[in-house]
């Protein structure tokens, strides 16, 4: 016998007498929690995402269509990348004005080679203004997740007011569950027992995200 099977069997064995609930499971869990907290106008709650993507240490920028690439070749200028990856989705205005070489999202590119890509810019697929929380769902203009936890840089486009919801129950209402999705909650970091904050351990050092306006 197999772990695997003696774990199933354990399992059995401790539910024998719970009667069977033939209800569906969207039917046999409540839902009767806040799907908001509080009554907020379009703008109240982007500027609420705003200041809680602060909150993490997300640096915040705002921004229209026009002036889009222009932010994105100022703060890839900042930062100095030879290389920048950029899904194969991602509107080609926005890196019109940016000079590091680009990287294309691609399956057979090996992590080593992703680690010498310095930034990577994605769109997004809904942000949630009281958790701060950026989602990605692998979308052509997103691509893989493996390319947004590589790069020690990441700037993240969030279209406003489209891709702005106030919570969580609304942002899961707007996915697909069986896309690959990342939860982003300011820049990757992590603290050890003395409670020293570390970033970029096991994703991006630095998160920029642009609030784009007029979409």
């Amino acid at each position: 016998m197999s772990s695997r099977e003696r774990v199933l069997g354990r399992v059995r064995r401790a539910l024998a007498d719970v009667p069977d609930d033939a209800r569906p499971y969207e039917e046999a869990v409540a839902r009767d929690y806040l799907r908001e907290h509080g009554q907020r106008s379009v703008r109240e709650t982007v500027d609420l995402l705003a200041e809680n993507l602060a909150e993490y240490r997300a640096v915040v920028h705002r921004t229209d269509e026009e002036e889009l690439p222009l932010l994105i070749m100022r703060l890839l200028a900042r930062r100095g990348p030879r290389y920048v990856l950029v899904p194969p989705g991602l509107p080609p205005e926005w890196m019109s004005a940016a000079d590091p070489t680009r990287v294309h999202d691609r399956a057979v590119s090996t992590p080593h080679e992703l680690d010498r890509v310095e930034s990577v810019v994605t769109g997004c697929a809904v942000a949630v203004a009281e958790t701060g929380t950026i989602v990605l769902d692998g979308s052509p203009d997103q691509g893989r997740r493996r390319i947004t936890l590589i790069p020690d840089h990441h700037i993240c486009v969030v279209r406003v007011p489209d891709q702005v919801v106030s919570s969580v129950p609304e942002a899961l209402e707007r996915i697909d569950p069986e896309r690959p999705l990342t939860w982003i909650s300011g820049p990757s970091a992590t603290s050890d027992i003395e409670l020293d904050r570390v970033e970029g351990v096991h994703g991006p050092r630095t998160l920029e995200v642009v609030l784009l306006s007029g979409s």
